[in-house]
């Protein structure tokens, strides 16, 4: 790890960056600014997954995966599925490569790059699984041990209904983080250690879907929302979003960490515009 990550407390807050770094530049094929709340939803889903995300300077995508043996396919059913379709192909022979190559993911930005992985069968098998890949990894990623948190240049978290919080939580070194909504928080009393990513879904706790404006009443409880989960040392992100800019527009001024888009292009050049002005 040495040289490739920074010692933190956590990985709930954000790693500052600067400015120059952050928001400027084509850095190793990168045409747009970095895009620090940017989510590329289901990712492998475009024509060159993972490539187009990190070119539009996205801080984390998000990944599909079934298991086959001791291997993990990338798709979200059995008939989307291809041998050569694994998340070590697809993810993290390329991410090690930009390491290798630059020290991080995105050139002169310190804060982790988060590769999101959802367990779409046997949440267990295929946990277990991906922390056995893993291992061939480790120079790369974010770490927990008794001595805490040290953040590298790639953060992987496993999400998915019946994400194994438990077994993740068990391991005392390990490179595996989880997210996990507002009441696994709460009831289970996991440490943003084990769960630094807080995921709820938008339809569950909001009725806006970005047309006309955001009530006012609404718009208190997600920066209430935001506050609260900050506080508590987590990030958080909302799923089953509209891709609508009004949305976007709202979800940023919270402060939300994660946004999740479907409509990679269409999400940058939005931030682009914001930027300039």
């Amino acid at each position: 790890m040495s040289g490739l990550g920074t010692a933190v407390a956590g990985l709930g807050g954000l790693a500052v960056v600067g400015a120059g770094a952050a928001t400027v530049g084509a850095l190793a094929g990168r045409t747009h600014p970095y895009l620090a709340n940017g989510h590329a939803h289901n990712d492998y889903k475009h024509r060159r997954p993972l490539a187009s995300a990190l070119r539009l300077g996205y801080a984390s995508v998000e990944a599909d995966v079934l298991c086959d043996g001791a291997e993990l396919l990338v798709g979200h059913g059995p008939r989307e599925v291809a041998p050569d379709r694994t998340l070590r192909g697809l993810y993290l022979d390329p991410l090690a490569a930009r390491v290798r190559a630059h020290g991080s993911v995105h050139p002169g930005v310190a804060e982790p790059f988060q590769l999101l992985v959802e367990l779409k069968a046997e949440p267990e098998r295929c946990c277990r699984v991906l922390a056995a890949q893993l291992r061939a990894y480790a120079g790369m990623l974010s770490r927990c041990t008794d001595a805490g948190v040290r953040a590298g240049p790639v953060t992987v978290v496993v999400t998915g209904a019946g994400t194994p919080h438990e077994t993740v939580a068990a391991q005392r070194d390990r490179v595996l983080f989880c997210d996990g909504s507002l009441s696994d928080v709460d009831t289970k009393g996991l440490s943003p250690s084990v769960v630094p990513l807080v995921s709820e879904r938008w339809s569950r706790r909001f009725r806006w879907r970005g047309r006309g404006p955001l009530p006012a009443d609404e718009r208190r409880a997600l920066r209430a929302l935001v506050d609260q989960v900050h506080a508590d040392g987590r990030r958080v992100r909302f799923w089953d979003l509209p891709d609508r800019v009004a949305l976007w527009r709202e979800l940023s001024a919270a402060g939300v960490d994660h946004i999740g888009t479907d409509r990679l292009r269409t999400f940058a050049a939005y931030q682009r515009r914001s930027w300039l002005g």
